[in-house]
């Protein structure tokens, strides 16, 4: 993998798709008479293959699991989740104003799926992967999650800090010496972006300081909310007499998040468009973090706290960008009593987990699945340690690299390159390593390299030496921007010409036809169109960026959604007329600014008639994070205009096909298109 599968390059340890060779703990299990059930984010697939035109090689049920009911991507709104069951997707079975929330209906089909196989085969062992949107962005949580925080986090994140680690060294977490990790380890630009840096607590204005406890108290909703779901699940168990007898690993994926930008974000899709947010903006959306109305995320600040005492966050080789918790729990087979308390403080890896579930299950990791022959596993069985507090680490040496930032951990000792993630430096023989001695010091505040310089070489070679025994060469370091944008291979090849039909299922932005930075020309055809008339013909996006054509109140409206921020919306003076009717967008570029913004000017055309005309501009980047894609004669999810509720479904007419053109050529050889193909009809 070596990164999400958003940035799979050409390189055999960076193509986003893991191999056969590579076994999963499902496939493992299945194959021993376990049933297996995949519930929640996946993010395993490459985008390109998140379609129902591709292969289901690298989907669940590609890859061992029996049922899956979750989302494919990196991400979705918790309110509007873009989910699939099995091998189909499906819209979820409410809406916020039922008082829906993606977290309680991820936990409802973790216990219909658990609930069919011990109902019917109580005897039969199970394998439940349940992996939550939450706590990743958008942080959304129902209101009266988040007021039980009101005024808990006013301190501060610097002396937020100090009770968190206080409180660690109580529980015995981190050694009685950690200290602190300091502010902003790296200069800025230099090495981390402006992007990452944190602000001072008390450089903040008052309304900055409320805007940014509302965002931890947000964050804070969300996760009491999860871990009430959860706690729903695991009721279950004991009600049905299995929680004794099961094996319960709870684990995070990486440090806690900076993508909210120093100033925090109301909509992280800004981060992701290179666009800036204002606090004005922030500040009126702060009655309205956590619901739908907002796609929002903390500051870097609540980031490098909610990793105390680490540096930095995710994206970054320190520790607080790679450590999590791990929770292991089997009151059958792990006794807390038996085995000597319930801490354990010996170095373990991400890897690890499989071949200590394995181990605790009694099955040997298989050399052969499905004809491929097993590569070695990378992991080391926990167990010892499960069962002896003091026994030396199972695990003595593992690499770390992503986006070009390195580390490298070896008994007890770390080095760190000196290096952004994602800043587009290069020049990686001019990094500079640092060196901590993580056994004693857990948050890496004292650079010992200059003490240690031979030790120090050792670890850099060593590190060398595990890059290319895990295909971890070459580096990758290029800007978010230039990683994303990268064309890829795929089925689906996207031209500058589209045609998309009523009744199809939605199609995901990677292989939808791209309208940005460019002209543009949408056409529809429209047949049996009465009085009355009304709906969605075509959407793309969501209200934090997105466009909709649609009709309503029997006017012809296109509507372009620019971030959240901006409207720009186009409304036809005349009815929409009865009987067929070609309706299209014109759109011509005019020029760039800021960089990648096409500024230019648009024409709303009913029957090749101008009804309505005005300036418009296209966002930089994706539409969507959360997988709202382009769907025909109904808008998916979360609503691009707040003028209808969604799924506003065309009605009282029949959408026949929608055309798009971004060739630059004229609408004339368009209409020939369209005259072509309702001549095949």
């Amino acid at each position: 993998m070596a990164c999400i599968t958003e940035g799979a390059q050409g390189f055999p340890g960076l193509s986003g798709v893991i191999p056969p060779e590579n076994g999963f703990l499902s496939e493992i299990l299945v194959e021993n008479g376990y049933s297996t059930f995949c519930v929640g984010k996946w993010h395993l697939t490459p985008s390109t293959e998140e379609m129902l035109a591709a292969p289901r090689r690298t989907w669940p049920l590609g890859r061992g699991f029996e049922r899956f009911y979750g989302f494919l991507g990196g991400e979705t709104n918790q309110y509007y989740p873009d989910l699939v069951l099995d091998q189909g997707i499906v819209d979820p079975p409410g809406t916020p104003e039922d008082g829906y929330h993606l977290s309680s209906d991820l936990c409802d089909r973790a216990i219909q799926f658990i609930g069919d196989t011990v109902t019917v085969a109580p005897d039969k062992p199970w394998l439940c992967y349940l992996s939550f949107g939450a706590n990743h962005a958008p942080h959304h949580a129902p209101k009266e999650w988040v007021e039980q925080y009101a005024g808990v986090f006013d301190m501060g994140y610097e002396k937020y800090r100090e009770i968190v680690l206080a409180n660690m060294k109580k529980l015995g977490i981190v050694p009685e010496n950690t200290q602190l990790s300091p502010i902003n380890p790296w200069p800025a630009p230099d090495v981390i972006s402006e992007a990452d840096v944190v602000r001072p607590w008390e450089s903040l204005g008052p309304d900055e300081k409320k805007l940014f406890c509302r965002m931890a108290e947000t964050y804070a909703g969300f996760s009491s909310y999860t871990d009430h779901q959860l706690g729903r699940v695991l009721d279950f168990l004991e009600s049905t007499g299995q929680l004794e007898n099961t094996i319960v690993v709870v684990v995070s994926d990486n440090g806690a998040s900076g993508e909210g930008s120093p100033n925090g974000s109301v909509n992280e899709n800004r981060f992701f468009n290179n666009w800036p947010d204002s606090l004005e903006d922030n500040l009126r959306a702060l009655d309205q973090l956590g619901s739908p109305a907002t796609y929002n995320h903390y500051p870097t600040g609540w980031a490098w706290a909610f990793n105390t005492p680490y540096k930095m966050f995710k994206r970054y080789s320190f520790e607080g960008g790679t450590a999590d918790p791990f929770m292991i729990a089997w009151p059958k087979g792990l006794d807390p009593k038996t085995y000597g308390g319930h801490v354990r403080d010996q170095y373990c890896h991400a890897v690890d987990v499989v071949p200590t579930i394995l181990d605790l299950a009694g099955i040997e990791p298989p050399s052969v699945i499905k004809g491929a022959t097993q590569s070695a596993l990378d992991g080391v069985s926990l167990v010892p340690a499960l069962r002896d507090a003091k026994i030396t680490s199972p695990r003595t040496t593992q690499m770390y690299s992503m986006l070009g930032t390195r580390a490298l951990y070896h008994d007890g000792w770390k080095a760190v390159a000196k290096h952004g993630a994602i800043s587009g430096k290069g020049n990686f023989h001019a990094d500079e390593w640092e060196l901590y001695h993580v056994a004693s010091d857990r948050s890496e505040s004292t650079n010992l390299a200059a003490e240690h310089p031979e030790r120090l070489r050792a670890l850099v070679s060593l590190w060398f030496a595990e890059a290319g025994r895990n295909d971890a060469l070459p580096l990758e370091d290029r800007t978010a921007a230039e990683i994303l944008t990268t064309e890829r291979p795929s089925i689906a090849k996207v031209s500058t010409r589209a045609v998309y039909y009523p009744g199809m299922s939605e199609v995901p932005e990677e292989v939808a036809i791209k309208l940005r930075n460019r002209s543009f020309v949408i056409g529809a055809s429209l047949r049996d169109v009465q009085k009355g008339c009304e709906g969605v013909i075509l959407s793309q996006g969501s209200r934090f960026g997105g466009y909709t054509l649609f009709v309503q109140n029997g006017k012809l409206v296109y509507l372009y959604n620019f971030l959240g921020i901006e409207q720009f919306r186009f409304e036809s003076s005349d009815p929409l007329p009865t009987g067929r009717v070609t309706v299209a967008v014109h759109f011509e570029k005019k020029g760039e600014n800021p960089k990648f913004v096409a500024n230019g000017a648009l024409e709303l055309r009913i029957n090749k008639k101008v009804v309505a005309k005005g300036t418009m501009r296209t966002q930089p980047g994706a539409l969507s994070l959360s997988g709202e894609g382009l769907n025909v004669g109904r808008d998916r999810g979360d609503p691009v205009s707040p003028s209808y509720r969604a799924p506003f479904a065309f009605r009282n007419g029949v959408i026949e096909f929608v055309a798009i053109d971004t060739s630059g050529e004229s609408e004339r050889d368009l209409a020939r298109e369209f005259a072509a193909m309702l001549s095949r009809d």
